[in-house]
């Protein structure tokens, strides 16, 4: 790999990430929200290094004015007779990833991680808000499994709720409604899964907005508690800007 490639490598890797971070949310497919910043701050460290790259070597197959005359430095062997104007091969293995950053970027995770996943358990809740008074309470994901199986005043019993999330299929054409919980990023995303009753499921990984009722399994307020809606109604929506969630505010 000649000199000059090197640079423009950085360049090629610090557009994608800023592509990615700075001109759009698709960096949020890979990362939670509160490490965008980051992301912005390497895409233009990569840049600049790249910038300063080509500035110091010189365009491709352009020589430099050195002394009197004009040669190629990839031409030039080194003292002990060895051409060092090439790094290892491997670097070439960068460029793929670079370019599917900057001209493609894969999608979010979805229900082909869900459903190799084990369901994540919710932490404790230290306490539950009151539901809203009139039609579907909106909850999270998190807080209707926490209000499910920890809360012994059994605020769910007889509710109508709203939650949302993306399609994974199950065994028997059952299916759930599924979100992914992320510390960091995608690598560790865990998902929270609620299983539907009587509705058709969607394709897979299409986003919902599903309104029910807790289906009547084990006992409520308590881990036997069926983590599982009676499906009312489905409605599809836009997969959200922000596809992954963190600890889910109560309501979306």
């Amino acid at each position: 790999m000649r000199r000059t490639f090197q640079p423009l490598l950085l360049l090629l890797t610090g557009a994608g990430i800023l592509r990615a971070s700075l001109f759009s949310d698709i960096g949020l497919r890979y990362v939670k929200e509160g490490l965008q910043p980051f992301l912005v701050a390497s895409g233009i460290v990569l840049c600049a290094l790249g910038m300063i790259g080509t500035r110091r070597d010189g365009l491709p197959f352009l020589g430099r004015r050195q002394g009197r005359g004009l040669h190629s430095d990839a031409a030039l062997p080194s003292e002990h007779g060895h051409d060092h104007t090439h790094g290892p091969r491997i670097a070439w293995l960068l460029l793929p990833p670079a370019l599917v950053l900057l001209l493609f970027a894969p999608p979010a995770l979805g229900s082909y991680t869900a459903a190799r996943d084990n369901p994540k358990i919710v932490e404790d809740y230290e306490r539950f808000e009151p539901l809203s008074a009139h039609g579907p309470a909106p909850l999270s994901l998190t807080e209707f499994i926490a209000r499910a199986q920890q809360d012994d005043k059994q605020s769910l019993k007889g509710r109508t709720v709203l939650i949302q999330g993306f399609v994974t299929p199950g065994e028997d054409g059952t299916w759930d409604l599924t979100r992914l919980l992320v510390a960091c990023c995608a690598a560790d995303a865990q998902s929270l899964t609620v299983t539907m009753h009587g509705a058709k499921a969607p394709p897979a990984d299409t986003w919902v907005k599903v309104t029910g009722t807790w289906h009547p399994h084990g006992a409520l307020g308590t881990t036997s508690a069926a983590l599982a809606l009676d499906v009312a109604t489905i409605e599809r929506i836009p997969e959200p800007p922000v596809p992954y969630i963190d600890r889910a505010p109560a309501v979306e």
